[in-house]
């Protein structure tokens, strides 16, 4: 987590400058999942989606879903044009995956091995 900690750091300490943007959604008062993603360096176009998390005990509420059906609206908005994401193949992000597909990204690529042996980077894409 202390990527995600910098990230988050970098976005406060200059929010405009950063190159991240933020979704954070709320329920009953607490911090229940939230979104950072920011323009892909060195592309025209093409964004990244870096990180998303849902408070477990509220998964299958949509709050997900919600979250990147805003973004990809504010990344369409500002002229973006495909999204990428990028996550572990463990069983741990299984339910992750299975929402990427779900919303409409597909599966591109497969890196074997890539985060600790049996563990690929598997990246996922949608074009707006």
């Amino acid at each position: 987590m202390v990527v995600a900690d910098e990230v988050i750091d970098d976005y406060f300490n200059d929010p405009t400058g950063s190159g991240y943007f933020f979704y954070v959604a709320e329920y009953k008062g607490q911090v229940a999942g939230y979104l950072c993603y920011g323009p892909t360096p060195m592309t025209r176009g093409t964004w990244d989606m870096y990180w998303a998390a849902v408070t477990p005990k509220l998964h299958g509420q949509g709050i997900g879903s919600t979250l990147f059906k805003l973004a990809e609206e504010h990344i369409k908005s500002l002229g973006g044009r495909m999204i990428l994401i990028e996550t572990a193949s463990n069983p741990n992000y299984k339910a992750a995956r299975s929402l990427y597909l779900t919303l409409g990204y597909e599966h591109v690529s497969t890196i074997p091995d890539f985060y600790d042996p049996g563990d690929n980077k598997e990246t996922f894409r949608k074009v707006l």
